[in-house]
């Protein structure tokens, strides 16, 4: 008969609780899966003294992340700590390079040291996973390196991060502002007191960097990221994208292009159509084009006590199974070296909204410079004001939205036409502009 797979979790918050509790409640099941039983024998966490709804009896208390990730009875280390340093990377580091093998949560850490505690993975023999690291719940580490083995991935994008999916659906579909929304999901718990890490799109960023290089076989490496957050979306530019036929999400966006792989996070326009465009609220959704097959499109919770627990767990079992794959699907030595694409060469349509002084010649001043950067429109709409203001002076005067959707063109191109059309005095304020992703 096979020993159980001893485990030793390190961090009982919400998500090394609910892996207790798991292990525990489906210790048939994972027993017949994995064909061996699969047993928590030791923990540690910043207190000991905290009191948690676990039935810890007969399992030993490590006296640090380190202790924990060095005994000789621990064969499979967890960590659910959270951090990309200490003392998540040591621990991992000390588990790794005693044969053991590690099942994380976090996508900070594999961000920051994801091919360092890969090569160890492989020095030492054992297994280094991580899909609870990326939409939690949507098996998208495991497709890509696994599932997709056989296919070259041309594109993978999605909506990784459920508060910036809340706030522009809540947006979209209640006509608020974005402070108004933020506020509200602060309250709700979907956004934490200082948000700047999801807003400004840089827990995207992270979660975006491990999928290029599964799907890509480049090196981890956040700071190859474009990024943008949302906080400079409007209601009018969502009302606008709804009459456009478009949908305005934050995405990650990983793409093999002729001159390499570019890597951006930003709010983008999506065609209402599209599987992406459908997932609303706090659910994320990933998007996989792969060569001579139709998209992929992963849709499930990204976060939660619940869901990133059955990830950690299903990432044991294959530990229990004897699974050893390729932390990024391919030996650490063949990742290539990975920098940040210049946004100016990006290609694509846009979307810009103007606001027009209602001047004599203003429209044709706009079209000779978008002309003049070789910029072709597939629409334009322009929205008069009615009636007169507070002062009684008529709404003509005041500046008009002017809302254009260009053909394919370049970032730089658009960048070049709209700093002209402010020098030419005939715009009022910044304009908007919002990258597409077509289908």
């Amino acid at each position: 008969m096979v020993a159980p797979l001893r485990v030793g979790i390190a961090g009982l918050g919400t998500v090394g609780a609910e892996v207790v509790r798991l292990i525990e409640e489906q210790s048939r099941t994972l027993a017949e899966r994995s064909g061996r039983g699969v047993r928590v024998v030791a923990v540690t966490a910043r207190s000991k003294a905290k009191k948690r709804s676990l039935d810890l009896r007969g399992v030993n208390w490590a006296k640090s992340p380190l202790d924990l990730a060095s005994d000789a009875n621990v064969d499979c280390f967890v960590e659910l700590m959270g951090g990309s340093g200490e003392p998540a990377l040591s621990a991992i580091e000390a588990a790794l390079k005693a044969g053991k093998s590690v099942v994380t949560a976090n996508k900070a850490l594999i961000a920051k040291h994801g091919v360092r505690l890969a090569k160890a993975a492989e020095k030492h023999g054992g297994a280094f996973n991580y899909e609870a690291a990326v939409g939690a719940a949507i098996p998208v580490i495991k497709t890509l390196r696994e599932g997709l083995a056989g296919t070259g991935v041309s594109r993978v994008y999605g909506i990784l991060n459920g508060t910036c999916n809340y706030i522009l659906t809540r947006m979209e579909q209640e006509g608020l502002s974005f402070a108004e929304c933020l506020k509200d999901a602060q309250r709700l718990g979907y956004a934490e007191a200082d948000p700047s890490f999801d807003v400004d799109g840089h827990d995207t960023a992270q979660k975006l960097a491990i999928l290029a290089s599964l799907a890509f076989g480049t090196k981890v490496a956040q700071s190859a990221v474009y990024v943008e957050g949302i906080s400079s979306i409007a209601p009018e530019d969502l009302r606008a994208a709804e009459e456009l036929g478009y949908r305005v999400k934050l995405l990650g966006v990983a793409v093999r292009t002729a001159k390499g792989i570019e890597q951006r996070v930003h709010p983008t326009m999506v065609p209402k159509s599209s599987s992406i465009a459908q997932v609303m609220g706090v659910t994320n959704a990933v998007t996989i084009d792969g060569e001579g097959i139709p998209p992929i499109t992963l849709v499930g919770p990204g976060a939660g006590g619940a869901a990133t627990a059955s990830a950690v767990v299903a990432d044991i079992a294959d530990v229990a199974r004897g699974i050893r794959a390729k932390p990024f699907g391919r030996p650490v030595e063949r990742l290539r070296d990975t920098s940040k694409a210049p946004m100016e060469r990006h290609e694509g349509g846009y979307y810009i909204r103007l606001m027009a002084r209602d001047l004599a010649g203003t429209a044709a001043t706009i079209a000779t410079r978008l002309a003049e950067q070789k910029i072709s429109l597939e629409s334009i709409v322009q929205r008069h004001p009615e009636g007169v203001d507070a002062n009684g002076a008529a709404k003509r005067a005041l500046p008009v939205p002017v809302i254009l959707i260009t053909y394919a063109t370049s970032e730089d191109a658009v960048y070049r036409a709209l700093d002209a059309v402010q020098r030419d005095k005939v715009i009022s304020g910044r304009p908007q502009v919002i990258r597409i992703e077509k289908n």
